[in-house]
């Protein structure tokens, strides 16, 4: 429990949640499988449930929770959603570790009201009422700002909407995609089962499987010998869309970790060559530990800025990914801390920045070659608004994606060159893609 406090005040300081849990359980070697999957659970779920907790907490304290010193303030949410989500754990033992965290942390005049507060939601956590007015009610239950409901039931409906945020909430197994360059499907998953692994094909891709009931990634046999990489089924589209042949020189201009160029490089049976572009040392520094991993030999990973021209690339590409940085709102089931990083203010800022970055990618290609437009979030305006724009002021059109999906995703849109995936809906991440080519 002290090192969950400890991650929860790191990304009360900026941290992402996402980093913070890795570098924490890699520091923590000696950690078993089991305090492993509480640790993770416990901060996952104490971020994930936040606004539903605070809502809880402020009807049991008389200091409200934005009120609180973020030591306290981080215990008690700790602890009400042990109550709350988590059985196994008495109720016993919630106030009691509660109560010695806030001594550990120096604040043993305030272990008297953790206890309290804690002890009175735990007798009356079946009685809380929450709000009747219908978009405050998903707001608190699924603990997702009021705004984003708002935008969201003002694009899909709110019977969509709620199809959306309860799938935020589904079991998530590991989506991973085998590297067929380097063994089959088939040897993959028997190394897996082997291993102990729970192993589920995929509907929409026949090189993608989902994985559980695994303690480390890193221990797998097929892990460590670069045959599989992980990847959301959504991302994978990409690849599939682009539909590079053996020889194509293609650029990604924001590749960081690398699962799309990686894919790319892979469908290329290590023939061509993809120029995976990042905007720090950092991001480079990702792609290359996976291009080690894989020990894949048509790719390489360079350091760039894509809001700046490259003039030396200019109609060089035969395909250019252009997964931009944007909202998110697609992946807050895995990050959960996204939905209270960003705002409507932020997802018009990145929709500029998108404009930008597609800008100059659109230089990259090669009269007759493609350009493939990418997000992991779910807003029209960095996704079908921005693709209109592009269509209408540069030499680019939309191409069918139909013979490139599954049947399963074909729709009216994906005739049209474009794809929206939502998160509870299509089982898969929130992800957006569009595929242009240049006249």
């Amino acid at each position: 429990r002290n090192i969950v406090l400890e991650m929860l005040l790191q990304v009360n300081k900026g941290e992402k949640s996402h980093v913070a849990l890795k570098s924490t359980l890699d520091k923590n070697v000696s950690l078993d499988k089991h305090q492993r999957s509480f640790i993770t659970r416990l901060f996952q779920g104490t971020l994930e449930r936040r606004i539903e907790i605070d809502f809880i907490i402020n009807q049991f304290s008389k200091t409200p929770v934005n009120k609180m010193k973020p030591v306290i303030r981080e215990i008690l949410r700790m602890g009400v959603y042990q109550i709350k989500y988590m059985d196994n754990v008495p109720v016993s033992a919630v106030c009691n570790e509660g109560v010695k965290l806030a001594e550990k942390r120096k604040f043993r005049n305030l272990k008297g009201f953790v206890n309290g507060v804690l002890r009175n939601i735990a007798r009356n956590i079946e009685k809380i009422e929450y709000p009747k007015e219908q978009k405050e009610r998903l707001s608190v239950i699924y603990s997702v700002p009021k705004w984003i409901i708002e935008k969201w039931t003002k694009e899909y409906g709110i019977s969509k909407t709620e199809e959306m945020l309860e799938g935020l909430y589904k079991p998530k197994a590991t989506s991973v995609r085998c590297n067929t360059s380097k063994a089959t499907v088939e040897e993959i998953v028997k190394s897996l089962e082997y291993q102990g692994t729970t192993v589920e094909k995929s509907k929409l891709y026949d090189k993608a499987l989902k994985i559980s009931g695994y303690d480390k990634l890193e221990n797998l046999d097929v892990f460590k010998a670069g045959m599989i990489t992980v990847q959301d089924e959504s991302s994978m589209m990409v690849g599939i869309a682009a539909n590079p042949k053996e020889k194509d020189y293609i650029i990604d201009v924001c590749a960081a970790p690398g699962g799309k160029s990686l894919h790319m490089a892979d469908k290329m049976q290590g023939q061509g060559m993809v120029d995976a572009r990042d905007l720090t040392d950092y991001k480079v520094g990702l792609i290359e530990e996976n291009i080690e991993r894989t020990q894949t030999l048509n790719i390489r990973a360079h350091r760039k800025d894509a809001t700046l021209l490259d003039k030396e690339s200019v109609e060089k590409a035969d395909i250019v990914l252009a997964d931009v940085p944007c909202s998110g709102l697609g992946v807050i089931g895995k990050k959960t801390d996204i939905k209270y990083r960003t705002d409507e203010d932020k997802i018009q800022e990145l929709a500029v920045l998108q404009k930008q970055i597609l800008h100059n990618a659109a230089s990259y290609v090669k009269p007759g070659g493609i350009l493939i437009y990418s997000t992991c979030t779910i807003t029209s305006e960095e996704n079908q608004s921005n693709v209109a724009w592009f269509t209408e002021n540069y030499p680019f059109v939309l191409e069918s994606l139909d013979p490139y999906l599954c049947e399963e995703l074909h729709s009216e849109t994906t005739a049209q060159g474009w794809l929206q995936l939502l998160p509870g809906v299509h089982k898969t991440d929130g992800f957006f893609l569009a595929r242009m080519r240049k006249k």
